[in-house]
């Protein structure tokens, strides 16, 4: 696959589905739970705010890391 460029929310949407077919695999309540407050409403945010400011952290993060191997 090809390099492609998501914006946060495009990367947010991609991990709800990754973490959405590892729900429909298991089945596990918790992960049910979990999708519930992060799925996205027609608004484009998160059912539960919170998720969407540690969402950017763990964006900021992988940046970060990335930028650092790179940096070796």
């Amino acid at each position: 696959m090809n390099d492609v460029k998501l914006n946060k929310t495009e990367a947010y949407r991609a991990m709800f589905i990754f973490l959405e077919n590892l729900y429909s695999l298991t089945n596990d309540d918790s992960l049910g739970g979990f999708l519930g407050s992060m799925q996205l409403l027609s608004d484009g945010s998160p059912a539960d705010p919170a998720y969407w400011a540690d969402w950017e952290r763990a964006v900021s993060t992988a940046l970060n890391q990335s930028q650092s191997s790179l940096d070796r």
